[in-house]
């Protein structure tokens, strides 16, 4: 497997380091303990390889200051820790799968999901981000719903997800951006 990008870690922590906040240095202690910088975005689809997620974070950074034509600290913040919930989320294993070329049996590598806290997706995120650095409303509004119509209680029918997006245009930016992330610029 490939190893994450170090220079990725890099201006990842000098744009949270940038932000003028109490907290920040804590948050990048914590996020250092866990696997955040090595971890997949996904268990199969786009970024499912170690350093994905911080790859991902970086692209929803830069597609959300397009989006948003500037940057600020809640730009840096929403984007770059959308999906903290997925740090120690994911667990490498193996299985076995059916080499087209010589019929043989191999043993590959894939990611299994192990959710320690299960809080749901973006609440969790803004929970975990919260233990740290206090967020705006606009802010904890814009990476709670980041998901969209993905969102497991927009798709059990909850109306929450459209008021926040009247309320808080960064959501809708987040979110546009962390899809154009996803299916524009990442391959899957």
């Amino acid at each position: 497997m490939r190893e994450y990008n170090k220079a990725d870690k890099e201006e990842f922590i000098q744009l949270i380091r940038s932000v003028q906040r109490e907290g920040t240095k804590s948050l990048i202690e914590w996020l250092e303990s866990t696997d955040f910088f090595e971890a997949p975005a996904s268990s199969r689809h786009h970024g499912a390889y170690p350093g994905g997620l911080l790859e991902h974070s970086l692209n929803v950074y830069r597609r959300l200051g397009e989006e948003m034509g500037r940057e600020t600290d809640s730009i840096v913040l929403t984007a770059l820790l959308h999906d903290v919930c997925k740090a120690d989320y994911y667990k490498l294993s193996t299985k076995n799968v059916k080499n087209p070329k010589t019929g043989a049996w191999e043993q590959v590598p894939f990611y299994t999901i192990d959710d320690q806290f299960p809080y749901g997706h973006g609440e969790k995120s803004v929970y975990l981000i919260s233990k740290h650095i206090q967020l705006t409303d606009e802010e904890a509004m814009a990476i709670r719903w980041h998901m969209g119509g993905f969102d497991d209680a927009v798709r059990g029918g909850s109306y929450s997800m459209s008021g926040a997006f009247e309320k808080y245009k960064l959501a809708v930016y987040l979110h546009i951006a962390d899809m154009k992330a996803t299916y524009i610029d990442e391959a899957r």
